[in-house]
């Protein structure tokens, strides 16, 4: 039992570690699960439960992002990340920096590192791992775990995302966003958007998705038209946080998700807006609607007093 227990307790951080290494939610579930059937199996009890979990989580992950890289290079059209709508893990006192470093922008500048690099920076840089414990956990010596975690952060450094440092300014332009989304205001939408926002989609060749739309009159305009025939045909836009971001969720008439969208916000505009519609990185959130269908009926409904005169 007290296996059990100490797992549990430690589910949470292992989920978390195993989440920023792999960009999937379902593939970090996956890695937790294999982490305990290990525990579960190894014949006697660590000196450290914390120390032995997260060095297999890491490893597991490793393995699992190594294969992975292959089948990304060969996916069709932008790849993000798998949305995460809650992180299990918190910590009052690091929960900016921990938002920060789940967020898409962050996962994706982590993407440009080696899987090794990767690793060592998320238990470093993120969770504050000693190099002893980094270097157990990765099978490298202290000393090339400190080479990689240099590497890693110069890398991550000269591209770092920023953020909108109050979060609660962050919070009220997000909530002025999705109202004038709503409403289809496209003067609102308009002020509210970077001159040089750029929108994308990611739907994996499985769904629809719109080509990445660059400034803010287009961007507007194109929020703007999406909106009126989708609530007609009984869609919900619902704003919540994606990936430690102000987000949404796009629910069809029955609840279902079509699709979700992670906000970038910085200096008192938006500056990216992302959506991941590929139903594949969407069950986790709930039951996955059709996307094309629900467009079709939108496009049925669509009238001519939708699209913004120009």
């Amino acid at each position: 039992m007290r296996r059990v227990e100490e797992f549990q307790e430690l589910r949470p951080l292992l989920f978390a570690i195993a989440y920023r290494i792999l960009g999937s939610v379902s593939e970090a579930e996956d890695a937790v699960q294999e982490t305990w059937l290990r525990l579960e199996a190894s014949p006697t009890q660590p000196t450290s439960t914390k120390a032995f979990l997260s060095a297999v989580v890491t490893r597991i992950s490793i393995d699992v992002l190594r294969s992975a890289r292959v089948r990304r290079e060969e996916y069709v059209g932008q790849w993000f990340p798998e949305p995460l709508l809650t992180d299990p893990y918190q910590d009052p006192e690091r929960s900016a920096e921990l938002a920060d470093s789940v967020s898409m922008a962050a996962l994706l500048l982590l993407e440009r590192l080696s899987p090794l690099e990767r690793a060592v920076f998320v238990l470093r840089e993120v969770f504050g791992f000693s190099f002893r414990e980094v270097a157990s956990a990765v099978e490298r010596s202290e000393a090339a775990c400190r080479q990689l975690a240099m590497r890693a952060r110069r890398h991550m450094e000269a591209g770092r995302p920023r953020f909108e440092a109050d979060r609660k300014e962050r919070d009220e332009l997000a909530g002025r966003f999705f109202d004038a989304f709503k409403e289809g205001d496209v003067d609102a939408l308009r002020e509210l958007l970077a001159a040089d926002v750029h929108m994308v989609g990611d739907g994996g060749g499985k769904a629809p998705q719109w080509k990445p739309i660059l400034g803010a009159e287009n961007v507007a305009r194109v929020l703007a038209g999406i909106v009126p025939p989708f609530v007609r045909i009984g869609g919900v836009v619902e704003p919540h946080e994606v990936n430690g971001q102000p987000g949404a969720i796009f629910r069809d008439r029955d609840g279902k998700v079509l699709n979700t969208l992670a906000l970038d916000i910085l200096d008192g505009r938006i500056q990216t807006i992302r959506s991941v519609i590929n139903p594949d990185k969407l069950g986790h959130v709930g039951p996955v609607a059709d996307a094309w269908a629900v467009i079709r009926e939108a496009n049925q409904a669509r009238r001519p007093t939708d699209w913004p005169k120009s």
